[in-house]
């Protein structure tokens, strides 16, 4: 037969006997892992401080509290407030049977405790279960959300990616064309067009022009500033926003820099491949009200400029290149004698 201690032992893990003389005679196995040590022996008020309804002094006033369910904590971890139901033995001792309340998660967290910690019937343990499975869920919608966010910036990305060349593309221009718009910060543009870059196509095949091509976008790339665009705007033509620049002298760096740069051979399967590039420069604080579509334009016709004058050179945009591909295009009229 199964002594009454051996079966609250099994049943309540949480708990704590007292004898007549106030010293404890047992406590559940759950209670070694709060970091309290082997209370076996302790009084039972030199190990637990009372702190409502009342504060007994002794056995007599633990007594008198059978019944009522006190709050208390053990004087080794004064961090943990514990809830406890007070039973009268019969025999001039009490049994307390305890439970953490509404500190039952932090104190499996704290101390380490599992569902055996707890009564089998104690709902603490549906509580565990039910946060378990709510962090679970948490942890898979957050992993997913993760996932999908990744997702979409990656298509976001795609979306305004040159696939060749790893540059930007004009939907990514189309975007930062509007937000220039909408801000009061000053720009250079540089637009591009490669000198003798059909040959290559012709003669080589199209896997010697996309190597020449991404060659282009590294160049493009250490020449240019980290808050700069860089874009691929067709075949072999590549345009380059740069918000803030608009000293004159480093535009003119930065076009030479370019020049001799993508001037230079390019080894290709162990052919020298040479191309060039010829630059049309334009400015938005060059004159009042020009939105960013008009520097782009203007862009164009100094990009035609240069390539009348010659190619492998760049033209900055002026008021007497005109405002349209058609003017600069029109044969001047001789001057009267």
């Amino acid at each position: 037969m199964i002594t009454a201690l051996d079966l609250l032992a099994q049943l309540r893990p949480l708990h704590v006997c007292v004898g007549r003389t106030g010293h404890i005679r047992q406590v559940g196995h759950s209670l070694a892992k709060l970091g309290a040590g082997d209370l076996t022996g302790l009084r039972f008020l030199e190990a637990f401080e009372v702190l409502r309804p009342a504060q007994p002094s002794g056995m007599v006033g633990l007594r008198s509290l059978a019944g009522q369910v006190l709050r208390l904590r053990l004087r080794a971890e004064p961090g943990m407030i514990l809830r406890a139901l007070v039973v009268d033995d019969g025999a001039g001792g009490v049994i307390l049977d305890l439970s953490f309340g509404i500190a039952v998660i932090e104190a499996v967290q704290r101390f380490g405790l599992t569902a055996r910690d707890f009564a089998a019937s104690d709902l603490a343990v549906e509580l565990l279960f039910l946060q378990e499975a709510k962090s679970s869920a948490m942890a898979a919608s957050f992993s997913l959300n993760a996932r999908l966010d990744g997702a979409r910036l990656a298509a976001e990305t795609e979306a305004m990616t040159d696939g060749l060349t790893g540059l930007h593309n004009r939907r990514a221009l189309d975007g930062a064309l509007g937000r220039l718009g909408q801000s009061d910060t000053h720009f250079a543009v540089l637009q591009m067009d490669l000198d003798r870059f059909k040959p290559v196509n012709d003669t080589l095949g199209h896997a010697a022009g996309d190597a020449v091509l991404r060659r282009v976008a590294s160049i493009l790339r250490a020449q240019t500033r980290q808050d700069d665009l860089v874009v691929r705007t067709g075949g072999d033509e590549f345009l380059v926003v740069c918000p803030g620049l608009t000293d004159h002298a480093r535009l003119d760096q930065l076009s030479r820099s370019l020049i001799h740069d993508l001037s230079q051979p390019v080894d290709y399967e162990g052919m020298q491949v040479q191309i060039g590039v010829s630059i049309g420069i334009a400015q938005s604080a060059s004159t009042p009200k020009v939105t960013p579509e008009g520097v782009i334009e203007r862009a164009d016709i100094a990009l035609y400029a240069a390539k009348r004058a010659g190619r492998g050179r760049y033209r900055l945009w002026t008021e007497d290149m005109g405002h349209s591909l058609t003017e600069l295009a029109a044969p001047q009229e001789p001057a009267q004698a």
